[in-house]
């Protein structure tokens, strides 16, 4: 009688820059909590500011990690850990990083630009790249996925819709930009895999 070995089951670490993202974005909400979010205004949010103040420039960055507490982080982070691992494992963690990057910078170039005195945190425009980014994992060349223009349909138009008409603590343009850079980042980068042009 032949006995099989059980498999033993294991916890991997299967997506890196997402769990480190998340991570980083939890560490930001628990030092907020921790300093009376001093931490957040300080380092994980983003607001007009003189040019020259060195850290105006890091939070053009970092902004995405800050979070204005513990309920936004999660609806947040359920979408992120959702849609990055699928993403990181056809992009690659390089192209995915590209993703944060650039969507952190112009929405927070364009924020401090057009509301100086109004604080702008969160991975939501981080969220809404990563929706339209999904919405491109079927592309083929000379093609535009049905599936894309019904995410943006709904996802951005309802985010211009809002705008106009919601008054809230919601930077619908920030989500906007996101999805913007989202589909822009599927189109070049699945483009990219399909030109086998030699330069």
């Amino acid at each position: 009688m032949v006995k099989r070995m059980k498999k033993k089951l294991r916890i991997t670490f299967n997506s890196p820059l997402v769990l480190g993202f998340a991570l980083a974005c939890a560490a930001a909400a628990l030092a907020g909590t921790i300093t009376g979010e001093s931490s957040t205004a300080l380092l994980f949010s983003t607001y007009g500011t003189s040019m020259t103040d060195p850290l105006m420039y890091l939070r053009l960055f970092t902004h995405v990690l800050g979070h204005a507490g513990w309920a936004h982080l999660v609806g947040n982070m359920a979408y992120i850990l959702l849609l990055g691992p699928a993403l990181e494992e056809k992009y690659g963690w390089k192209n995915l990083l590209i993703v944060i990057l650039v969507t952190a910078l112009i929405t927070g170039i364009i924020h401090n630009l057009l509301f100086p005195r109004t604080i702008l945190l969160g991975a939501s425009g981080v969220v809404f790249a990563f929706i339209l980014l999904t919405s491109f994992t079927e592309f083929k060349e000379g093609e535009i996925p049905l599936t894309f223009i019904l995410v943006a349909l709904i996802y951005l138009g309802q985010q211009i819709w809002d705008g106009i008409t919601v008054k809230d603590n919601v930077s619908n343009l920030s989500h906007i930009i996101g999805g913007l850079v989202g589909g822009g980042a599927g189109y070049l980068f699945n483009r990219t895999k399909h030109d086998t042009r030699k330069w």
